[in-house]
């Protein structure tokens, strides 16, 4: 594979995951999230089959 493929593979692997993660978070929101500020934390973890790949990526959202 060349590493323009790769690279565009890559891309179009995370812009699915921001686009579909986005709208997860907001559904998860307007379903039982109280309003009135606060804050949801949130923690996202990548794995890749056949490798030792285990990243865990953890923050905050603030609310609305």
């Amino acid at each position: 594979m060349s590493e323009e493929a790769f690279n565009m593979s890559m891309r179009k692997f995370l812009k699915q995951v921001g686009v579909t993660s986005q709208r997860e978070i907001e559904g998860a929101v307007r379903a039982g999230v109280p309003q009135g500020g606060g804050t949801l934390k949130v923690k996202m973890q990548l794995t890749a089959e056949g490798t030792a790949l285990n990243h865990v990526v953890e923050g905050e959202i603030e609310l609305p």
